[in-house]
């Protein structure tokens, strides 16, 4: 097998899982508080980066585990974000999956985590990265409230 290199920078990418559940007669979306730079302490939507060898249903379903502890979440990928400027690391694209749950699961953090919850879609902390704009984008599309 012939390896080509090309002289194009490559970006890096990254899955992002956007999981809502009902609570309390009300929408709740699951976040995690970030334990690293960028953006430590900051409450982002659970993700992290694609390794080499795995799809991206993998990476998001790994990423999901690892941050929140749920498992078999049915996930679909909805849409990309990747303007030049949405992560202070380098060039990075994410690719979004949402789904929902009957009801509110237990979280727990773990890895890169330092606490997952959550919250009422009408009652967001701020959040990381462009994940504000994620998740309106991602209630629009289910036609969710965020009022």
């Amino acid at each position: 097998m012939t390896l080509f290199s090309y002289d194009y920078p490559r970006p890096m990418v990254t899955v992002d899982a956007v999981v809502f559940a009902d609570g309390s007669g009300e929408k709740h979306v699951a976040l995690v508080r970030r334990k690293n730079e960028p953006y430590k302490g900051s409450w982002a939507l659970p993700g992290g980066f694609v390794e080499m060898d795995e799809s991206l249903d993998k990476a998001v379903m790994r990423e999901l585990q690892e941050e929140t502890g749920l498992r078999n979440v049915p996930l679909t990928q909805l849409h990309c974000f990747g303007d030049p400027g949405r992560d202070p690391r380098g060039r990075t694209i994410s690719v979004v999956f949402a789904g929902e749950l009957l009801s509110k699961e237990a979280l727990c953090a773990n890895d890169d985590a330092a606490a997952a919850e959550w919250f009422p879609v009408n009652a967001l902390p701020p959040l990381a990265f462009d994940h504000a704009a994620i998740l309106a984008f991602v209630l629009a599309h289910f036609n969710f409230s965020q009022d």
